[in-house]
């Protein structure tokens, strides 16, 4: 039964690493089919996933800003960071912006969104996103190296925890079996409960290994983080809720973009004030 267990969960990170990123999965460790339970599963783990995103942008942050100014490192960072998701979050930006600010009806709203092509909304949100985070980014890596290395770790963090929570706490906007959202549907309570838990346990981790600001300012830190993800994740998806009827696959890949970008804002912010 033990064993069984373990191996359930070992598939279901699998399954949140295939989805959410691009880096290699053994085969082992990959779900044999994706069925709905597996992605109901996997969400739980939505901020491991994160948590290895981070990872490898806090090495490679590191490993720039030694060989690099700011600004050009920076642009470098803003590549990997979205080609470690494959644009997947960032392709989500762009349609909701495409159909939210289309003003049609609903219908009409869900069809634009769907569809491959992107339009002017799309295009001038997915540049005007990539140019902040480059921006938030530059200055972030002229602040003392343990900031940076942190805010790089936690912040995909915290962005993918919400994600399970957008997918249990709103109901799916498209019909029945449409849109690969739609596997979500039976995503409850306890997965977003195990998600936000696995997120404060990492960046508990991650606080202590730095030791940069002992157990008050690293409590302090973790519910800045938890506070700034949730109610900003929480009022958008609200708000898009009202005008959808629910979410859908892009709308949970834009609140991932603009929480993480809301994130760095805040990061960014702290440093400049803090030195």
């Amino acid at each position: 039964m033990a064993g069984s267990v373990i191996i359930r969960n070992l598939k279901a990170f699998g399954a949140a690493m295939q989805f959410l990123t691009r880096l290699p999965v053994p085969r082992w460790l990959a779900p044999v089919s994706h069925e709905e339970a597996d992605f109901r599963r996997s969400t739980a783990y939505y901020p491991a996933a994160g948590f290895a995103i981070g990872f490898i942008l806090a090495g490679l942050g590191w490993l720039l800003d030694w060989a690099l100014p700011p600004w050009p490192a920076a642009v470098l960072l803003t590549v990997a960071w979205v080609g470690l998701s494959g644009g997947l979050h960032l392709d989500g930006l762009m349609d909701t912006a495409d159909g939210l600010l289309s003003h049609r009806t609903r219908e009409r709203m869900l069809e634009i969104m769907k569809d491959s092509r992107v339009g002017a909304m799309g295009v001038a949100a997915g540049s005007l996103s990539l140019l902040l985070r480059a921006a938030l980014l530059a200055s972030l890596l002229e602040a003392p190296s343990e900031l940076t290395a942190l805010g790089l770790l936690a912040i995909p963090i915290w962005s993918r925890s919400f994600m399970a929570t957008a997918i249990a706490g709103w109901p799916y906007a498209r019909a029945e079996g449409a849109g690969l959202g739609g596997l979500f549907r039976t995503v409850k309570a306890k997965q977003a409960l195990a998600a936000a838990l696995l997120s404060a346990a990492l960046t508990s981790a991650a606080l202590a290994a730095f030791g940069v600001w002992g157990v008050a300012g690293s409590a302090l830190a973790l519910l800045a983080a938890a506070a700034i993800a949730y109610a900003i994740g929480a009022a958008l998806a609200a708000a898009v809720s009202r005008k959808l009827g629910g979410l859908t696959g892009d709308i949970y890949g834009a609140l991932n973009e603009t929480i993480e970008l809301a994130l760095l804002i805040a990061a960014v912010a702290y440093a400049s004030h803090a030195g």
